[in-house]
C-alpha cells in the first residue's frame, strides 16, 4: 500500500490550503492516481487497522440497491450514521435512517420514476446486472460503465456520491477496473474506496469467470481535513505490512444475494488503528 502513502505525502507536502462545506478546512491536490495489481495482494491498508466488515456489508448494501442505514445497523455497521440522523434528514423532508437515492439506488434503479409517496417505481436502469451481462456478450467493450452520479438527484440524498464513476476492461482474460472520485477524505474514506472497489473487482471478475487485474483509482480533489494532520503523519512513520489475501467462496456465480461469510479476507495484520473524527 505505498502508493496510498505516496499520496499522503504528497497531500502533506503540496497540498493547498482550502475552506470546505463542514467548515472544518482542508488541505488537498487535485487530480492523483494510484494503481493496485490485484494479483498481488488484497490492498487493505496495512499502517493502520481498517474495519473489513463495514467494507464488506457496505458494498453488499450497495449491490442490493438499498438506501437504508436501518440494514446497515442490522449488521451492526454504523459508517453512515452521521449523515442518517434526524436532523440531516430532515433538511432533504427525510426520515431518520434514510438516506435517499444514494449509491445503491444508482447503481441498480438509475432513472427510475418517482412515486407520489417520494420512493421510486422498480423500473430504472439496473446498470450492475447490465455491465456483468455486458462483460459476458462483448468483454471488449469500452462502454462497460456504471455510474454513481445522477444530476437531477445529486442535491436530493444524504452526501452526494463522491465516487462518481467506474469502469470495467477485459484484456487477456483478467478484468480490471478503473474508479473517478469526485471528492476523496483521504485519511478516513479512502482506504475504504480502495478496498470496496478491489472486492467489487473480484466479485464481477469471478461472476464473469476473469481473473482480476488492477485496480485504478483516479481521484479529483484528494484532501486531508485540518483534524486529521497529525494522524496522517503518524501513519507515515509505520511500515507497510505484506497485504492479505481474499478467498471468495466458489458458490458465488453472479452478484445477488451474496452473504458477508462468503468473503474471507487472510493474513491481514495491521498497525493499531488511528482514529479520527469525521466531517459531516
Amino acid at each position: 500500500m505505498r502508493e496510498y502513502l505516496e499520496l499522503l505525502r504528497r497531500i502533506l507536502g503540496e497540498g493547498k490550503p482550502r475552506a470546505d462545506r463542514t467548515g472544518t478546512g482542508t488541505i488537498g491536490v487535485f487530480g492523483h492516481q494510484m494503481r493496485f495489481d490485484l494479483s498481488a495482494g488484497f490492498p487493505l491498508v496495512t499502517t493502520k487497522k481498517v474495519h473489513l466488515k463495514s467494507i464488506v456489508v457496505e458494498l453488499l448494501w450497495f449491490l442490493a440497491g438499498r438506501t437504508d442505514n436501518q440494514w446497515l445497523n442490522e449488521r451492526g455497521v454504523t459508517i453512515w450514521d452521521e449523515w442518517a440522523s434526524a436532523e440531516q434528514c430532515a433538511r432533504f423532508g427525510r426520515p431518520a435512517g434514510a438516506l435517499g437515492p444514494v449509491y445503491g439506488h444508482q447503481w441498480r434503479n438509475f432513472g427510475a420514476s418517482r412515486l407520489p409517496d417520494g420512493g421510486f417505481a422498480a423500473d430504472g436502469k439496473d446498470q450492475i446486472a447490465w455491465v456483468i451481462a455486458e462483460i459476458r456478450r462483448n468483454p471488449t467493450s469500452r462502454r462497460l460503465i456504471v455510474s454513481g452520479w445522477n444530476p437531477l438527484e445529486a442535491d436530493q440524498v444524504a452526501l452526494p456520491p463522491c465516487h462518481t464513476m467506474f469502469q470495467f476492461y477485459v484484456q487477456d482474460g483478467a478484468l480490471s477496473c478503473q474508479l473517478y472520485q469526485r471528492s476523496g477524505d483521504v485519511f478516513l474514506g479512502v482506504p475504504f474506496n480502495i478496498a470496496s472497489y478491489a472486492l467489487l473487482t473480484h466479485l464481477v471478475a469471478q461472476a464473469t469467470g476473469l481473473r482480476v487485474g488492477e485496480f485504478i483509482h483516479t481521484l479529483g480533489d484528494a484532501h486531508l481535513y485540518q483534524n486529521h494532520l497529525d494522524q496522517a503523519r503518524l501513519q507515515l512513520t509505520r511500515e507497510p505490512r505484506p497485504l492479505p489475501r481474499l478467498r471468495l467462496d466458489p458458490a458465488i456465480t453472479g452478484i445477488d444475494g451474496i452473504r458477508p461469510e462468503q468473503i474471507v479476507v487472510e493474513g491481514y495484520d495491521p498497525h493499531p488503528a488511528i482514529r479520527a473524527a469525521v466531517a459531516v
